[in-house]
């Protein structure tokens, strides 16, 4: 491991620290914490590397926000998910920003697994993927009606915590 951390690694762990607390008390992970983490990543990389920094964290971001807009669009997670990964990519460029999302997803995938069986829908949450699934394949892939973050029924996950996993997986194995 290498000491003193570079100043993106400590960027990172920082900015999703504070959007876990952020998304855990509020459910919402703020602009201010995303853009200006993103807007700062691409000024360091900028003065430290010119036009490659500014390609490495533009293309960060591009990937981390092309990553998870799909699953906004479906209305799975939230805008400020994709930001906070859109944000990540661009400390950490778009090799990071395709591992922090993947790393994140499986930690997203064991926090839902975990939370099901802890509140007792299990089968619901089956079923439910399995609605979704079923109507894809016959309408398209678009938000699927009461079962979605408009829902306020439904059980909403702070994603941000799942993010901040894959973060730092994604850190630890650089």
């Amino acid at each position: 491991m290498i000491w003193p951390p570079p100043a993106s690694t400590i960027a990172v762990v920082v900015v999703v620290a504070a959007a876990s607390v952020c998304d855990l008390n509020s459910r919402r992970i703020p602009n201010a914490l995303t853009l200006g983490a993103a807007a700062i990543a691409v000024s360091m990389h900028v003065l430290l590397n010119g036009w490659s920094g500014l390609l490495l964290a533009v293309s960060g971001w591009a990937a981390g926000f092309v990553l998870f807009a799909p699953l906004y669009a479906v209305r799975g997670i939230g805008a400020g998910d994709v930001k906070l990964l859109a944000a990540i990519g661009a400390w950490l460029g778009p090799v990071g920003a395709l591992w922090t999302g993947l790393y994140g997803a499986v930690a997203g995938g064991i926090l839902a697994l975990v939370v099901a069986l802890f509140r007792g829908y299990t089968m619901a949450a089956m079923r439910n993927i399995g609605t979704i699934l079923r109507l894809w394949s016959v309408i398209g892939v678009r938000p699927v009606e009461g079962l979605t973050l408009a829902d306020k029924s439904s059980v909403r996950l702070p994603y941000a915590f799942p993010l901040a996993v894959g973060a730092m997986v994604t850190l630890w194995l650089r």
